[in-house]
């Protein structure tokens, strides 16, 4: 939708999703909920659904809005459906992240069910504090994955 290709970064189908230990999505806010593009991926797995392939792996969300209020709560709560709907178990990072979690004195993204970042017109980075949350919460998915996988 007008953003340059990116051809540095992997490009992922749904069948690599489930040779995946624990999976984290991101996406971009479109009016409070994940951007048509990130649908659209999700659409496209309907043969994983369909078998349950991705069925009790672990999962979170984080993603990016233009300014505070634009929903990032709202895109985590639409987007778990996609996550329930294929059996994935849900790992926010709830408030884990400690004080972090009630910094009150810079711009920080971010919410119990994820982390997150405010990227404005789209030339703002993350903050030191937003992508502290972020590893955060890769840790805690990571955590939680190998868990499942040593019970297994």
């Amino acid at each position: 939708m007008g953003a340059p290709p990116k051809s540095d970064v992997p490009v992922i189908t749904p069948d690599h999703l489930p040779e995946a230990d624990g999976l984290i999505f991101g996406f971009p806010t479109r009016f409070g909920m994940m951007a048509a593009q990130f649908k659209a991926f999700f659409d496209s797995t309907g043969g994983l659904w369909r078998t349950q392939a991705l069925a009790g792996k672990p999962a979170g969300i984080f993603y990016s809005t233009g300014s505070q209020g634009s929903g990032q709560e709202t895109t985590a709560l639409t987007a778990i459906t996609q996550l329930t709907h294929h059996g994935m178990i849900f790992v926010p990072i709830g408030y884990t992240f400690g004080a972090g979690m009630f910094e009150m004195e810079q711009v920080k993204g971010g919410s119990p069910y994820g982390a997150g970042t405010f990227a404005g017109d789209g030339s703002r980075q993350p903050s030191e504090i937003e992508m502290a949350q972020a590893f955060h919460q890769g840790k805690i998915i990571a955590t939680v994955a190998k868990k499942l996988k040593q019970s297994a």
